[in-house]
C-alpha cells in the first residue's frame, strides 16, 4: 500500500493586508519585512528615491531652454541670478538666495523706467529654480500655457523673470523693481522620497523686501502625479484675481476656488474673470 498524499508545505511568504493600499498612494506604505529588515527590492527602491532627490536639488537648470519654450508660448523674458554665486553657496546660506543680484536689481529697474507707462504692472511672475530644478523644468511651461486662458485682457504683466538660485522671497525684490502689485513665484519644492519634481507656487500682494511667509498664498506639489496643469492654473488665476480686487493675500485670503466651480452654471471651468 503506497504512502498518502503529503500536506503541502506553507509558503514562506506572508502576504501583507495593506498591499493594496500601495495603489493608491505614491507614499511609502506595506513595505514588508525579510526577517528584521526590508526586503532587497524595497531596499533598492529607497536608495533610487534619494538618489533621485539629491540630484533634483544639486542639478542645473538649462536656463536657455526654459526662455526658448517660454518665448515661444508669446512671453517676454528677463534672466537673473541671486546673491548665491554658486550651488553650494545656495545650499548653505539661504539669506543669498532670497536677495536678487546688484546688478540684475539695476538692470531690472531700468528697464522698467524706460517701458511705456513707467515702472508699474499688474503681474510678475517669477520662476525659480528652488530646491528642484527638474520640477521647473518638467512643468513651469507647461502650467503657464495652462495658466493663458484664464487671464484678463488688459492685465499688464511684467516680463517673466527666470532667477537662478533663488529662495521664494526673491520675487519680492524682482517685483518690487518693476512697480507690480502682485508677484506670483514658480518654484521647484524641496523633493521628497516620492516627489523630486514637486513644484510649487507662491503669491504676495504689494511685494517688497520684508515680507514674510504669513502675507503669502501658496500652490503646492503642481506636477501630473499631484495637482493638474489646469486644476493649479484655475487656483492660481482664482487667487491672483481675488489678491487684486481685495488688495491682500496670504492670510487674508483664504482659497475658495472651489466654491467657483460649484456656483458655475456650466461644467466649464471659469476664467480669471468669473464668478466673484
Amino acid at each position: 500500500m503506497g504512502k498518502p498524499p503529503s500536506e503541502p508545505s506553507p509558503s514562506p511568504v506572508t502576504e501583507n493586508p495593506w498591499r493594496d493600499w500601495r495603489a493608491a498612494t505614491p507614499a511609502r506604505v506595506a513595505l514588508g519585512r525579510a526577517g528584521a529588515g526590508m526586503p532587497t527590492d524595497e531596499t533598492l527602491r529607497f536608495g533610487w528615491a534619494h538618489a533621485m532627490a539629491r540630484d533634483a536639488i544639486h542639478a542645473a537648470l538649462d536656463v536657455a531652454k526654459l526662455e526658448d519654450a517660454l518665448r515661444t508660448q508669446g512671453w517676454t523674458v528677463e534672466c537673473v541670478h541671486s546673491r548665491a554665486a554658486d550651488r553650494t553657496t545656495y545650499l548653505r546660506r539661504p539669506d543669498l538666495g532670497r536677495q536678487l543680484d546688484a546688478g540684475d536689481d539695476a538692470r531690472l529697474r531700468a528697464a522698467a523706467a524706460a517701458a511705456p507707462g513707467g515702472a508699474h504692472c499688474d503681474v510678475c511672475i517669477v520662476i525659480g529654480d528652488g530646491l528642484s530644478s527638474l520640477a521647473v523644468e518638467r512643468h513651469a511651461a507647461p502650467l503657464l500655457a495652462a495658466l493663458r486662458p484664464h487671464l484678463p485682457p488688459g492685465t499688464r504683466f511684467a516680463p517673466v523673470v527666470i532667477a537662478s538660485q533663488a529662495r521664494v522671497a526673491l520675487a519680492d525684490e524682482v517685483a518690487e523693481a518693476f512697480g507690480a502689485t502682485l508677484a506670483v513665484m514658480l518654484i521647484g519644492e524641496r523633493p521628497g522620497l516620492s516627489s523630486p519634481d514637486s513644484l510649487g507656487i507662491y503669491l504676495t500682494h504689494s511685494p517688497k523686501r520684508g515680507r514674510h511667509d504669513a502675507e503669502r498664498n501658496c500652490i503646492s506639489n503642481v506636477r501630473p502625479e499631484g495637482l493638474s496643469y489646469d486644476t493649479a492654473a484655475f487656483k492660481l488665476a482664482w487667487l491672483m484675481r481675488e489678491a487684486l480686487r481685495r488688495g491682500a493675500t496670504g492670510i487674508a485670503l483664504k482659497d475658495e476656488s472651489d466654491l467657483a466651480v460649484l456656483e458655475s452654471p456650466t461644467s466649464v471651468v471659469p476664467s480669471i474673470q468669473g464668478n466673484p
